[in-house]
């Protein structure tokens, strides 16, 4: 199967720039490219990439995402497509070969690790000649917007001002949010160059329900780009590259 379509989860933006990956990897020569999803959950985007002809591997330590994930796979039949590694990402070093993916994701995950800049040294050092990096973040200028029109004041005030982009002594599940000046900051540091910056969910969290969904997605497209909205996301997601010495 050589379609490049991405199916998954994620704005119209994200999917288009990921196939764009592929396709850029097939010009290569790439006949089944090669992905690796870390922190890759319950197979979302795994699936899809494995669907669309591509060779997965999910570097995920849940044991019930993982069972959702195999479970996916077995109905869509490409379970022989995906290799499952139960396994935090600070192993990721351990499991995949320096310089052999095509295309790594890191989509949800520099909010949870222990150390991002250590992370981001793991999943750069993964990425073929060539290849890319996709990194999917939560935006802390959209979780003060939503908070602070929400009428929660005080609590957008606390995580405008809170180290990291969370609430001090508060519920977040995360343990850190990024804007675009910090992504792209952390990303450079690692020894990416980064060649796309774009906003995801920007107003789709927000957005009454009434709202088509043909419009809306439309308009995400439209608005991914657009620095002064992108920066207002719910998401910020990045394409890098390791840095031409």
């Amino acid at each position: 199967m050589k379609t490049d379509t991405v199916a998954a989860r994620g704005s119209g933006a994200v999917r288009r720039a990921l196939e764009a990956e592929l396709r850029a990897a097939r010009v290569r020569g790439v006949e089944q490219p090669s992905v690796v999803d870390v922190g890759g959950g319950s197979g979302g985007w795994a699936v899809p990439f494995a669907s669309a002809g591509c060779l997965v591997t999910v570097v995920e330590p849940n044991p019930n995402a993982l069972a959702t994930l195999r479970r996916r796979a077995e109905e869509e039949g490409v379970s022989h497509r995906i290799t499952v590694i139960a396994d935090d990402s600070d192993a990721l070093g351990a499991h995949v070969a320096a310089g052999s993916a095509d295309l790594v994701l890191a989509h949800g995950l520099l909010e949870v690790v222990d150390d991002p800049a250590v992370a981001l040294a793991a999943l750069a050092a993964a990425v073929a000649p060539g290849g890319a990096l996709s990194v999917l973040v939560a935006n802390r200028n959209a979780a003060v917007l939503h908070r602070a029109l929400a009428g929660r004041i005080a609590e957008a005030q606390r995580l405008l001002g809170g180290a990291d982009g969370v609430v001090p002594g508060g519920r977040d599940t995360v343990l850190r949010r990024f804007d675009s000046a910090g992504l792209t900051d952390l990303l450079v540091a690692a020894g990416l160059d980064v060649t796309l910056l774009q906003g995801d969910r920007v107003i789709s969290d927000v957005v009454p329900g009434e709202v088509r969904e043909d419009e809306l997605a439309e308009f995400e497209l439209a608005a991914a780009a657009v620095p002064a909205l992108r920066d207002v996301a719910g998401r910020l997601h990045a394409i890098a590259r390791p840095a031409q010495v």
